[in-house]
Protein backbone atom coordinates (compact mmCIF):
# COMPACT_ATOMS: atom_id res chain seq x y z
CA UNK A 1 0.00 0.00 0.00
CA UNK A 2 1.62 3.72 -0.85
CA UNK A 3 1.21 5.89 1.78
CA UNK A 4 1.47 9.18 1.28
CA UNK A 5 2.86 12.27 3.71
CA UNK A 6 0.59 15.49 4.15
CA UNK A 7 1.87 18.41 6.14
CA UNK A 8 -0.67 20.32 8.23
CA UNK A 9 0.43 23.92 8.18
CA UNK A 10 -0.92 25.21 10.80
CA UNK A 11 -0.85 25.83 14.74
CA UNK A 12 -2.61 22.59 16.39
CA UNK A 13 -4.95 23.18 18.81
CA UNK A 14 -7.62 20.53 20.35
CA UNK A 15 -10.02 23.19 21.11
CA UNK A 16 -10.12 23.84 17.33
CA UNK A 17 -13.42 22.03 16.23
CA UNK A 18 -11.60 22.07 12.42
CA UNK A 19 -7.83 20.51 13.42
CA UNK A 20 -10.23 17.56 15.17
CA UNK A 21 -12.02 16.86 11.98
CA UNK A 22 -8.92 16.99 8.95
CA UNK A 23 -7.46 13.85 10.16
CA UNK A 24 -10.65 11.91 10.53
CA UNK A 25 -11.48 13.29 6.67
CA UNK A 26 -8.03 12.40 5.40
CA UNK A 27 -8.74 8.93 7.12
CA UNK A 28 -11.82 8.85 5.64
CA UNK A 29 -10.51 9.44 1.84
CA UNK A 30 -7.37 7.44 2.18
CA UNK A 31 -9.80 4.34 2.88
CA UNK A 32 -11.90 5.12 -0.35
CA UNK A 33 -8.47 5.94 -2.58
CA UNK A 34 -6.99 2.76 -1.24
CA UNK A 35 -3.68 4.00 0.52
CA UNK A 36 -2.05 4.70 4.17
CA UNK A 37 -1.84 8.52 5.11
CA UNK A 38 0.71 10.11 8.04
CA UNK A 39 0.25 13.34 8.87
CA UNK A 40 2.76 15.74 10.47
CA UNK A 41 1.79 19.59 11.90
CA UNK A 42 3.78 22.03 10.74
CA UNK A 43 3.42 24.89 13.12
CA UNK A 44 4.28 27.83 11.28
CA UNK A 45 7.20 29.47 13.39
CA UNK A 46 10.40 28.32 11.91
CA UNK A 47 8.69 26.91 8.47
CA UNK A 48 9.91 30.47 6.52
CA UNK A 49 13.74 29.60 8.24
CA UNK A 50 13.30 25.99 6.83
CA UNK A 51 11.39 25.56 3.59
CA UNK A 52 13.51 22.47 2.49
CA UNK A 53 11.62 20.14 4.68
CA UNK A 54 8.43 20.94 2.60
CA UNK A 55 10.04 18.99 -0.51
CA UNK A 56 9.65 15.44 2.05
CA UNK A 57 5.65 16.50 1.43
CA UNK A 58 3.46 14.43 -1.02
CA UNK A 59 0.95 17.21 -0.28
CA UNK A 60 0.35 20.30 1.41
CA UNK A 61 -2.65 22.11 3.59
CA UNK A 62 -3.29 25.00 5.46
CA UNK A 63 -5.42 24.63 7.84
CA UNK A 64 -8.64 27.03 9.70
CA UNK A 65 -7.39 28.60 12.98
CA UNK A 66 -5.87 32.06 12.17
CA UNK A 67 -4.10 34.16 12.67
CA UNK A 68 -1.49 31.94 12.86
CA UNK A 69 1.76 32.23 15.09
CA UNK A 70 3.98 33.25 12.16
CA UNK A 71 2.26 34.44 9.07
CA UNK A 72 5.31 34.45 7.28
CA UNK A 73 6.06 30.77 7.87
CA UNK A 74 2.34 30.14 5.90
CA UNK A 75 2.71 32.22 3.40
CA UNK A 76 6.46 30.68 2.76
CA UNK A 77 4.44 27.02 2.76
CA UNK A 78 1.57 28.28 0.48
CA UNK A 79 4.10 29.83 -2.36
CA UNK A 80 6.28 26.74 -1.97
CA UNK A 81 2.87 24.73 -3.03
CA UNK A 82 2.08 26.88 -5.92
CA UNK A 83 5.27 27.72 -6.76
CA UNK A 84 6.76 23.71 -6.75
CA UNK A 85 3.52 22.05 -8.45
CA UNK A 86 2.58 20.37 -4.73
CA UNK A 87 -1.00 19.26 -4.46
CA UNK A 88 -2.90 21.99 -1.82
CA UNK A 89 -5.92 22.46 -0.31
CA UNK A 90 -6.46 25.42 1.71
CA UNK A 91 -9.54 25.81 4.31
CA UNK A 92 -10.86 28.56 5.75
CA UNK A 93 -7.56 31.26 7.56
CA UNK A 94 -6.10 28.50 4.57
CA UNK A 95 -8.31 30.24 1.99
CA UNK A 96 -7.50 33.69 3.28
CA UNK A 97 -3.77 33.60 3.35
CA UNK A 98 -3.99 31.25 0.19
CA UNK A 99 -4.73 34.64 -1.25
CA UNK A 100 -2.29 36.85 0.27
CA UNK A 101 -0.08 35.10 -0.80
CA UNK A 102 -0.81 35.29 -4.15
CA UNK A 103 -1.73 38.55 -3.93
CA UNK A 104 1.79 39.64 -2.43
CA UNK A 105 3.99 37.32 -4.38
CA UNK A 106 2.54 36.79 -7.72
CA UNK A 107 0.70 39.99 -8.50
CA UNK A 108 3.28 42.14 -6.27
CA UNK A 109 1.20 43.84 -4.15
CA UNK A 110 3.64 43.24 -0.80
CA UNK A 111 1.22 45.70 1.59
CA UNK A 112 -1.84 42.90 0.91
CA UNK A 113 -2.71 41.84 4.18
CA UNK A 114 -5.14 40.35 7.12
CA UNK A 115 -6.82 43.03 9.12
CA UNK A 116 -7.35 40.66 11.64
CA UNK A 117 -3.17 40.21 12.41
CA UNK A 118 -2.88 43.89 10.74
CA UNK A 119 -5.75 46.23 11.73
CA UNK A 120 -4.11 49.23 10.24
CA UNK A 121 -2.93 47.56 6.85
CA UNK A 122 -3.22 49.82 4.06
CA UNK A 123 -4.45 46.84 1.75
CA UNK A 124 -6.79 44.77 4.16
CA UNK A 125 -7.36 42.08 1.27
CA UNK A 126 -8.93 39.88 3.78
CA UNK A 127 -11.39 42.07 6.16
CA UNK A 128 -14.39 41.59 8.46
CA UNK A 129 -17.01 39.65 6.69
CA UNK A 130 -20.35 41.86 6.62
CA UNK A 131 -22.40 39.30 8.53
CA UNK A 132 -20.70 36.44 10.58
CA UNK A 133 -20.05 32.90 9.35
CA UNK A 134 -19.34 31.33 12.43
CA UNK A 135 -20.98 27.74 12.64
CA UNK A 136 -22.88 28.78 9.60
CA UNK A 137 -23.91 26.97 6.69
CA UNK A 138 -24.36 28.38 2.53
CA UNK A 139 -25.23 28.05 -0.60
CA UNK A 140 -21.90 28.37 -3.18
CA UNK A 141 -22.51 28.40 -6.71
CA UNK A 142 -19.26 26.90 -8.57
CA UNK A 143 -18.20 28.06 -11.72
CA UNK A 144 -18.79 25.82 -14.99
CA UNK A 145 -16.22 24.21 -16.04
CA UNK A 146 -14.06 24.65 -12.90
CA UNK A 147 -12.03 21.88 -11.32
CA UNK A 148 -13.99 21.68 -8.02
CA UNK A 149 -17.45 22.27 -9.93
CA UNK A 150 -15.78 19.10 -12.09
CA UNK A 151 -14.84 17.36 -8.76
CA UNK A 152 -18.62 18.05 -6.94
CA UNK A 153 -19.94 16.82 -10.04
CA UNK A 154 -22.60 19.77 -9.86
CA UNK A 155 -22.98 23.65 -10.31
CA UNK A 156 -24.25 24.71 -6.62
CA UNK A 157 -23.32 23.47 -3.34
CA UNK A 158 -23.99 23.55 0.46
CA UNK A 159 -21.23 23.58 2.77
CA UNK A 160 -20.42 24.84 6.45
CA UNK A 161 -17.74 27.99 7.89
CA UNK A 162 -16.96 29.00 11.10
CA UNK A 163 -15.26 32.89 9.66
CA UNK A 164 -15.52 36.43 10.36
CA UNK A 165 -13.25 37.22 7.63
CA UNK A 166 -13.36 36.98 3.97
CA UNK A 167 -11.66 38.32 0.60
CA UNK A 168 -12.39 42.18 0.62
CA UNK A 169 -14.32 42.63 -2.37
CA UNK A 170 -13.00 46.16 -3.18
CA UNK A 171 -9.87 43.52 -4.44
CA UNK A 172 -11.75 41.10 -6.49
CA UNK A 173 -10.63 43.20 -9.79
CA UNK A 174 -7.21 41.55 -9.15
CA UNK A 175 -8.20 37.94 -9.76
CA UNK A 176 -9.61 38.89 -13.42
CA UNK A 177 -6.33 38.92 -15.09
CA UNK A 178 -3.52 36.39 -12.92
CA UNK A 179 -3.96 32.23 -12.96
CA UNK A 180 -5.76 32.15 -9.80
CA UNK A 181 -9.33 32.71 -10.25
CA UNK A 182 -12.16 32.82 -8.21
CA UNK A 183 -14.40 29.94 -8.82
CA UNK A 184 -16.75 29.74 -6.36
CA UNK A 185 -19.19 32.24 -5.33
CA UNK A 186 -22.08 32.82 -2.71
CA UNK A 187 -25.44 33.74 -3.52
CA UNK A 188 -24.23 37.26 -3.30
CA UNK A 189 -21.67 36.76 -5.58
CA UNK A 190 -18.77 37.22 -2.77
CA UNK A 191 -15.60 34.64 -3.48
CA UNK A 192 -15.45 31.47 -1.28
CA UNK A 193 -13.79 29.19 -3.68
CA UNK A 194 -10.39 30.30 -5.23
CA UNK A 195 -8.29 27.86 -7.68
CA UNK A 196 -5.33 27.50 -10.02
CA UNK A 197 -6.01 25.92 -13.45
CA UNK A 198 -2.36 25.45 -14.44
CA UNK A 199 -1.22 23.57 -11.24
CA UNK A 200 -1.70 19.72 -10.47
CA UNK A 201 -4.08 21.01 -7.52
CA UNK A 202 -4.57 24.32 -5.72
CA UNK A 203 -7.49 24.82 -4.42
CA UNK A 204 -8.60 27.18 -1.51
CA UNK A 205 -12.08 27.37 -0.03
CA UNK A 206 -13.58 29.83 2.54
CA UNK A 207 -15.85 26.81 3.90
CA UNK A 208 -14.61 24.03 5.89
CA UNK A 209 -15.33 20.78 4.04
CA UNK A 210 -13.75 18.96 6.48
CA UNK A 211 -16.48 19.06 8.82
CA UNK A 212 -17.91 16.37 6.91
CA UNK A 213 -15.90 13.86 8.73
CA UNK A 214 -17.80 14.76 11.94
CA UNK A 215 -20.61 13.02 10.72
CA UNK A 216 -18.47 10.15 9.07
CA UNK A 217 -19.22 11.43 5.53
CA UNK A 218 -16.31 10.97 2.63
CA UNK A 219 -15.96 14.62 0.91
CA UNK A 220 -15.31 14.99 -2.81
CA UNK A 221 -13.14 17.87 -2.38
CA UNK A 222 -10.74 16.29 0.07
CA UNK A 223 -10.93 12.73 -1.75
CA UNK A 224 -9.82 14.33 -5.09
CA UNK A 225 -7.15 16.14 -2.91
CA UNK A 226 -6.30 12.91 -2.00
CA UNK A 227 -6.34 11.05 -5.11
CA UNK A 228 -4.17 14.28 -6.80
CA UNK A 229 -1.49 13.69 -4.29
CA UNK A 230 -1.24 9.55 -5.02
CA UNK A 231 -0.50 10.88 -8.90
CA UNK A 232 2.17 12.75 -7.53
CA UNK A 233 4.28 10.15 -4.99
CA UNK A 234 7.16 10.22 -7.72
CA UNK A 235 8.60 13.57 -6.66
CA UNK A 236 10.37 13.39 -9.77
CA UNK A 237 7.01 14.18 -11.67
CA UNK A 238 7.05 17.56 -10.07
CA UNK A 239 9.89 18.60 -12.76
CA UNK A 240 6.32 18.51 -15.43
CA UNK A 241 5.03 21.07 -14.16
CA UNK A 242 6.42 24.28 -15.38
CA UNK A 243 4.58 27.65 -13.94
CA UNK A 244 3.51 30.75 -16.14
CA UNK A 245 6.37 33.32 -15.78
Amino acid sequence: MITLQIGLIGDYSAEVTAHIAIPKALAIAAKDTGVKIELTWLATEGIAQNIAQLSFFDALWCVPASPYASIDGALSAIQFAREQGCPFLGTCGGFQHTLIEYVRNALGYAMADHAESNPTTTMPLIAPLSCSLVEAKGTIKLKEGSRISHIYGKDEIIEQYHCNFGFNSRYQTLLETGEMKVTGVDVEGEPRVVEIVRHPFFIATLFQPERSALTGISHPLIRAYVQAALLLTDKRSRKLFEPSP
